[in-house]
């Protein structure tokens, strides 16, 4: 299969990675995980404002209505920029969940604000688990089973990420209840494990990028490092890796456009999600290594990326999840 993106989607591409890049990011993330939001939501109001927030609103709800391949677009580049803030929940789970509940009043409700950028969303997908950012985003929401409600925050949970602020959250207002939940629910989980896999992805490209441009500089036995052979060999296998698993992204993000078989539709972006999660984490290893021991350290702002790939490496479903989901459509395929 052969997948090219159209002119309209690379210039989209370049002009969310202009805006991350100008708006100098490694020092965004830094403010936002001591706690200072300003900077973020400047950035996050830029990115809305580049319609990177309403692609997938529909557009009776001020949205763009764009496909779930520009989705993954978008999340590349905000996976290579590091950008911060719960833009998964904002811009991927809580649109496709509340656009899929036979009820349109939540989405007349929330759908806008978010797609204009001026409110912020997260969502735990399943009661026990973490919601992101729960004390900078004005919608928050959790599922229990069959039910949707608002909740609030009760307390923090630590993470590899200081960036990805995690809170466990305690249910309010029933927002939206029955099978009809179970199923809008399963539709947001699949949109944020895609949304996840992309932005991993891209922050495994943008360790590469940095890990090229770091061995033509470091020089060691009189030349620089990225003469040997044995660096050479590293920096392709990353490269590999991160080409093998774009294919499988983009796949899963046609199934979900189609709207067909949820078995077929979990499979897919279940397999996209394992394969970008392994490629960033080899691209995060090798960094690492080829970097040596200032890539630890906090004022080095490779240090950001190695621990954003850490932490999304689980997000939206651990790797032992999304292998199983796998196995379970072979097997269902088989029978």
């Amino acid at each position: 299969m052969r997948f090219a993106l159209a002119p309209e989607q690379r210039d989209f591409a370049g002009s969310l990675r202009k805006i991350c890049e100008t708006a100098g990011t490694p020092n965004i993330v830094r403010t936002w995980s001591g706690g200072d939001h300003r900077g973020g939501r400047g950035l996050i109001r830029q990115l809305a404002g580049a319609g990177a927030l309403g692609l997938v609103v529909d557009e009776r709800y001020g949205g763009f209505g764009a496909t779930p391949v520009d989705l993954v677009v978008a999340f590349i580049e905000l996976g290579r920029a590091a950008a911060p803030g719960p833009l998964v929940e904002t811009a991927a789970v809580i649109p496709v969940l509340l656009q899929a509940l036979p009820d349109p009043g939540p989405a007349q409700r929330w759908l806008p604000a978010l797609a204009e950028g001026t409110v912020l969303g997260t969502i735990a997908p399943a009661t026990g688990t973490p919601a992101l950012d729960a004390d900078t985003a004005e919608v928050v929401l959790t599922v229990d089973g069959d039910r949707l409600s608002a909740a609030h925050r009760v307390g923090p949970i630590r993470s590899v990420d200081a960036a990805r602020r995690l809170f466990s959250l305690a249910a309010d207002e029933t927002v939206a209840e029955g099978e009809a939940v179970r199923a809008a629910a399963a539709a947001g989980f699949d949109a944020g494990a895609l949304a996840v896999a992309a932005q991993t992805l891209g922050a495994g490209r943008a360790l590469l990028d940095t890990s090229v441009a770091y061995v033509k500089q470091r020089r060691q036995f009189g030349k620089p490092i990225g003469q040997y052979q044995a660096v050479k060999h590293h920096l392709a296998n990353v490269l590999i890796g991160l080409e093998m698993a774009e294919p499988l992204l983009y796949r899963a993000a046609l199934t979900v456009a189609e709207d067909g078989d949820p078995a077929i539709r979990a499979r897919d972006v279940s397999a996209a999600k394992v394969a970008c999660a392994e490629a960033a984490h080899r691209a995060a290893r090798t960094a690492l290594q080829v970097h040596g021991a200032i890539g630890y350290t906090a004022e080095f702002d490779l240090s950001l990326w190695l621990t954003k790939v850490m932490a999304l490496r689980t997000a939206w479903g651990t790797a032992d999840f999304h292998r199983g989901r796998v196995a379970a459509a072979l097997r269902a395929e088989q029978s």
